[in-house]
């Protein structure tokens, strides 16, 4: 084909070398390679819950039978549902195929080609992903070594063409929480703040209360960690009334699936039954922290998430993750410069995390 005719040349030029996410792999994928049933993989690289849904989930989504019927366009039940959890007015809240979608959402809510968001690595790489596919610049204020961060040098970094600050909380990859006097004085720059509380029932502690005063904030949430539904896709935000108006307007029409509102309403009835699973991850996080500090090579990082970071002291942290993998154990490896010699640890079932501390230990003998 000549050059003339191919469409290469259409591309959008900034993104000829898009390099997108690096999701995590499938356990069908690990299975088939090593040659073992899929089921026999340990998961432990994207903060699923390894506990999985409410029973009440199974149950109706084998009952529900409507799928070839459209769901509700303007999130009715399900805005009704969420503002019974989060105490907070339906007309405040929207919904989407995950927190991925809202951030994208956000991002083209307030942002412009060349506009700029405020980034406080090493965190959320999604936040990046969307600012640099819709052409918005990327200003990094970087965490110090407790991966904390200086809410002086995010003011400086404040310009006009500041449209967003994006603040996880707690961080990931890292787990960090951060107080909500810190927060405050980020709101107070009165720059539009994304509060992304993707772990927010592992913690108890949410930005919500302080939106009365500082109405610039927005808390977005997730049912993929604490609920088990991460296969299904659904995250949530609160928001100004306006601007949850604003983000109705430009979201797709159906954008949470008919399964993902049933399990929200069935999740949402069940809520003392997963957060008894939320307890045992907490349990089984401090446990597995603890079971890590005895390997000397292994520094980990306190966590108010679902997951541990660990710095590897010794040796190679790719290596040691594509030892795992070998092993049937998945964790996550960042390229990141800011985490080249780091795992982080998905906190799972009490015999996953034991297969895991086994492996480490053969692994360095």
């Amino acid at each position: 084909m000549s050059d003339a005719m191919s469409i290469e040349r259409f591309i959008r030029p900034e993104l000829a070398a898009f390099k997108g996410y690096a999701a995590c792999k499938s356990p069908d994928v690990i299975g088939k390679k090593l040659g073992i049933p899929p089921s026999s993989v340990v998961k432990l690289d994207a903060n699923e819950n390894n506990y999985g849904p409410s029973p009440r989930v199974s149950a109706a989504l084998g009952a529900c039978g409507a799928y070839n019927i459209y769901p509700d366009a303007a999130q009715a039940e399900l805005r009704e549902l969420l503002a019974g959890y989060t105490a907070m007015p339906p007309e405040t809240i929207a919904a989407g195929a995950g927190c991925d979608q809202l951030i994208e959402l956000l991002i083209k809510l307030f942002c412009a080609p060349g506009d700029e968001i405020i980034n406080l690595p090493p965190t959320f790489p999604m936040y990046r992903f969307y600012a640099e596919l819709h052409g918005v610049r990327v200003i990094d204020v970087s965490r110090d070594a407790d991966f904390q961060f200086d809410t002086a040098s995010v003011r400086q970094a404040v310009t006009p063409k500041t449209k967003l600050i994006m603040l996880a909380n707690p961080n990931n990859p890292t787990g960090t929480l951060t107080t909500k006097e810190t927060i405050i004085e980020l709101a107070e720059t009165g720059m539009p703040l994304v509060v992304d509380e993707a772990y927010y029932e592992f913690t108890g502690e949410s930005a919500i209360p302080l939106m009365a005063s500082y109405p610039n904030i927005m808390v977005l949430r997730t049912f993929s960690k604490w609920a088990g539904l991460a296969g299904l896709r659904v995250g949530y935000g609160v928001f100004p009334a306006y601007i949850a108006c604003r983000l109705h307007a430009v979201r797709d029409p159906y954008n949470v699936n008919a399964s993902a509102i049933v399990a929200v309403r069935e999740s949402l009835a069940d809520v003392d039954y997963l957060m008894g699973n939320v307890r045992k991850i907490v349990a089984e996080r401090e446990r597995l922290s603890g079971e890590l500090v005895k390997i000397r090579w292994l520094k980990p990082h306190p966590s108010h998430a679902n997951f541990i970071l660990c710095d590897v002291l010794e040796g190679d942290a790719r290596e040691l993750q594509a030892a795992l993998e070998e092993r049937g154990i998945l964790v996550r490896y960042y390229a990141d410069q800011r985490l080249k010699n780091c795992l982080r640890l998905s906190v799972g079932r009490p015999e996953e995390n034991d297969a895991l501390i086994a492996a480490f230990k053969e692994i360095g003998r």
